[in-house]
């Protein structure tokens, strides 16, 4: 075998535990679910890695107790705490093949290589000014 023909094995070899080892990550990924409950237990929430709500139980107490915007907020707060739980388990997946000094968080956030100013929610012209009196047909 030549030398070049050796080179290019290895590399094909290399190529081929990178791609199983990212198809094991992937498989780990699509495992990871995380679960919130208020403090009452009578709203949980279950997420997928991406934050996906995969499940929601809801006592049949908590519809005695409160009110349907109550109800809601209580529902938004315990998704948001199962997100959080799950963007941490899909870290620690994702944290031993990144390289080093890779924030797990930042890559499944889709910020990884953006400066904090860029990653700030722009300001919409309505926030800055307000256009309700004004009359936009030009005379």
């Amino acid at each position: 075998m030549t030398e070049h023909r050796a080179q290019v094995e290895e590399l094909l070899a290399g190529y081929r535990r990178s791609r199983e080892q990212l198809a094991s990550v992937q498989r780990e990924l699509t495992s990871v679910t995380a679960s919130a409950s208020d403090p009452d237990g009578l709203v949980t929430a279950t997420v997928g890695a991406r934050g996906t709500l995969t499940g929601l139980v809801i006592a049949e107490e908590a519809y005695r107790r409160y009110r349907p915007a109550e109800l809601a907020d209580r529902i938004v707060r315990v998704t948001g705490e199962a997100t959080r739980r799950a963007y941490g388990a899909a870290g620690d997946v994702l944290a031993p093949v990144l390289p080093a000094g890779t924030d797990p968080q930042a890559l499944l956030l889709g910020t990884a290589d953006l400066a904090a100013p860029e990653v700030s929610r722009p300001k919409h012209a309505l926030d800055e000014d307000s256009y309700e009196d004004r009359n936009w047909i030009a005379r």
